[in-house]
């Protein structure tokens, strides 16, 4: 069981109940495109955001990053914080056909993936048999000398990075910078372009 002081907001009730199962905490569904509409809600998520704070989770989908975008967009950033799951293509039981895009969404995934997703994304919780990652102060200069951005290979670095990570591919790259600080400090992410190695070690020191 993890217990999230942040509220956790997610897209509809399946992904309520997948998470109801191992999270102690506020879980507040934006009922899909819903919530662009619904005023009442939007105002809850900025009261909540101000008084808990929110951690959002979606789907790795089109879809989810529209969400995401929405609620960045309503929430000052110091207030949110972002958990991401990886790319995982499936289908989920309860459904005939998969997604557009053919990934599976929270609830269908495991929920040991999610507990890391959560875990990566800094919330304020707490859990048993788990560690939380270093975090450190990786720049965007840092992500230039590792050959991440500003270079003709730093998409695909980029991409290739996010597939040795298990992120999912539609990570900006801001979004990324704030994902590698949940995870490693700047010497582990040196470390770890070392051993990628070719156009993906830093350049600099």
């Amino acid at each position: 069981m993890i217990t999230i002081k942040e509220a956790v907001i997610v897209e509809g009730k399946y992904d309520k109940i997948k998470l109801s199962n191992f999270i102690d905490g506020l879980i507040i569904t934006t009922e899909g495109f819903g919530v662009f509409k619904d005023k009442e809600k939007q105002q809850m998520i900025r009261h909540l955001a101000q008084v808990r704070g929110l951690l959002v989770l979606t789907d790795s989908d089109g879809a989810g990053f529209v969400i995401r975008s929405f609620l960045k967009g309503i929430v000052p950033p110091e207030q949110i914080k972002h958990a991401y799951i990886p790319d995982v293509f499936g289908k989920e039981k309860r459904k005939v056909a998969p997604s557009k895009e053919g990934k599976l969404g929270v609830e269908g995934l495991s929920e040991a993936m999610l507990s890391e997703a959560i875990i990566r994304s800094g919330a304020t919780c707490t859990v048993t048999d788990h560690r939380h990652p270093a975090s450190g102060d990786i720049t965007k200069t840092d992500l230039y000398l590792f050959g991440l951005s500003g270079g003709e290979r730093a998409a695909a670095n980029r991409d290739k990075l996010k597939k040795r990570l298990n992120l999912p591919q539609k990570l900006t790259a801001n979004s990324l910078l704030a994902v590698l600080n949940c995870l490693m400090t700047r010497d582990e992410l040196a470390r770890l372009m070392n051993e990628e190695g070719g156009d993906t070690a830093p350049c600099g020191k």
